[in-house]
């Protein structure tokens, strides 16, 4: 996927060029380990919405949503608009 994205593709063209979903993950494994290890109730740190909504599937309460901004820039600033733009990622920085 990076060499795809090196030749111009975004993140999201690139693992559906590899026949992936654009994105892959799963939050059961990681929700299983809090859960075990007592948690319930958590502040996520995330731009991501899926993530919450990944996680309060598995049962855990996300209590506050902690957004992680950092200023574009030339190297991650097309990846950034495409996270925002194609994937829903909340990025109050991006225009």
């Amino acid at each position: 996927a990076y060499k795809l994205q090196e030749n111009g593709l975004d993140t999201v063209d690139a693992n559906l060029h590899l026949g992936y979903r654009a994105d892959e993950r799963d939050y059961g494994v990681g929700a299983q380990i809090l859960r075990s290890l007592g948690v319930t109730n958590m502040r996520l740190m995330t731009n991501n919405p899926k993530k919450r909504i990944g996680l309060e599937s598995y049962g855990l309460r996300v209590v506050e949503n902690v957004p992680l901004e950092i200023k574009p820039n030339q190297y991650n600033k097309f990846y950034m608009e495409t996270k925002k733009n194609r994937m829903g990622h909340i990025l109050h920085n991006l225009k």
